[in-house]
């Protein structure tokens, strides 16, 4: 095949343009193959044409980095694959080098691994195999160069109408700003102060899902699995949080088998040491639920974005939070796109929005790679009057799914107890769209909705 691939480099122009780009001179394992290769690619990168016979000999006998025992090899190869006049259907060709190099790609990223894991490579840890194996298995050879818009416009209107797949909130305004839901291969952002509830939101938005039928995985970077778990037990169960701990053994387990009968989706918590885990670990923790436990989820929750480590940026370098930061959240979504999942996670506001009662992208903490990477970013704002009215106030920052200028602002109710929010009355929003950071009033005919709606949830 080898000899193939370079006589038709030679002698096929339509061929090296569509194969050339994606071939490596690595594929190749004979050292006189190669040669001959980087000599092909050299000339076609340089004069953007097939070279003949004469001009790779030519070449050749410039060449500085051959040695001389290889030297009659390279000059036998290029003799016999310039004197062969046959010719192979192109498509059948081509479709052969993609499998080649699909192949070849495969077995040196397995040999790099391998020497990866036996430490003789020194400048590449461990934790870098799982992204080799990764390029090696999405070798393809794509031929798609971009949209017309005239020639496409059939595949466009099909893409207007077609219904994207989406993770529905409970919540019906969530719904509403988001266009019903939140999309695939997305990076959605909570941002708020300390003891706000970013926690509290992402675990009723979890215990949602589950019901719902969706599988989730919760990745928490500062909670105990078993503390995360606590809090969306206790919003299925319809239950405060303190009185899980009262149940007697027998009690509990009804309890179980009960919501085990009401589940539709699955759960998974995985827990990671602060400032440790990276996207590369998340991965390996995708990979090994999928071959484990057969379990691939609709959505993932990291709890939370800036207590995570970069792959790309070691703990300790001459680099910034800035840069750090808005690598953890790039790689982030890099990760939903790859999965095809949307992932929620949540940051800090900095000192300035600590008690700003009109929370700002300009409050974003540590780096504003964050709110330039996400998709969607939500403020959860606090205050005396809300807490009395059991309120929180959610406000849109930035939306790339609806505009973020309708229904900027909206509250929802809490139950804390229970790790829980819901839909609030109408009145209440009216009062929440007003400008300004004090939207809400201490009326207090303004309550939250009734909870009919959990009664479900009862066990």
């Amino acid at each position: 095949m080898e000899k193939t691939i370079l006589k038709n480099l030679l002698t096929n122009e339509a061929y090296v343009r569509r194969v050339l780009p994606f071939v490596q001179p690595e594929y190749f394992q004979d050292t006189a193959e190669r040669h001959v290769f980087e000599l092909v690619q050299s000339f076609f990168s340089k004069y953007n044409s097939p070279p003949s016979k004469e001009a790779l000999l030519i070449d050749l006998d410039n060449a500085t980095d051959i040695a001389e025992s290889t030297f009659d090899s390279v000059k036998s190869i290029i003799d016999e694959i310039t004197t062969s006049s046959e010719s192979e259907n192109l498509d059948w060709l081509v479709e052969k080098t993609e499998t080649f190099c699909q192949d070849r790609a495969i077995y040196n990223g397995i040999m790099k691994s391998i020497e990866i894991a036996d430490g003789k490579s020194e400048n590449v840890s461990r934790g870098s195999i799982p992204d080799i194996l990764a390029d090696a298995l999405s070798i393809s050879f794509n031929e798609n160069i971009g949209h017309d818009l005239i020639e496409d416009a059939d595949s466009r209107f099909d893409f207007y109408h077609r219904v994207e797949n989406r993770v529905p909130f409970d919540i019906d305004l969530l719904n509403k700003i988001t266009n019903g839901g939140l999309p695939e291969k997305t990076l959605n952002v909570l941002m708020a102060p300390t003891g706000v509830g970013k926690t509290m939101v992402m675990c009723h938005f979890a215990s949602a899902n589950v019901m719902d039928g969706r599988n989730v995985l919760y990745i928490t970077n500062e909670m105990a699995e078993e503390k995360i778990a606590e809090r969306i037990e206790a919003n299925l169960m319809n239950m405060n949080i303190q009185d899980i701990h009262k149940l007697p053994r027998d009690v509990y387990d009804k309890k179980m088998e009960a919501l085990k009968s009401k589940l539709e989706g699955r759960l998974k918590i995985k827990e990671y040491p602060t400032s440790m885990a990276t996207v590369n670990h998340f991965r390996f923790l995708l990979n090994e639920l999928k071959l484990k436990k057969n379990f691939v989820p609709d959505i993932i929750y990291v709890d939370y974005l800036n207590i995570c480590a970069s792959s790309r940026y070691k703990s300790g370098s001459a680099v910034g939070s800035y840069t750090i930061v808005k690598a953890i959240a790039e790689e982030l979504r890099g990760l939903a796109v790859e999965r095809r999942v949307p992932i929620v996670t949540a940051t800090q506001v900095n000192r300035s929005g600590f008690k700003n009662s009109d929370i700002d992208l300009e409050n974003t903490s540590e780096s504003f790679g964050i709110p330039a990477t996400a998709d969607l970013m939500l403020a959860l704002v606090t205050s005396e009057e809300l807490e009395e009215l059991g309120q929180l106030m959610i406000k849109q920052l930035k939306n790339r799914y609806s505009d973020a200028q309708k229904f900027k602002r909206f509250v929802v109710g809490v139950e804390r107890s229970k790790m829980r929010i819901f839909d609030c009355e109408n009145e209440a929003q009216n009062l929440s769209n007003l400008e300004g950071g004090s939207a809400i009033s201490n009326n207090p005919s303004i309550q939250k909705t009734s909870k009919e709606k959990f009664e479900a949830f009862k066990i």
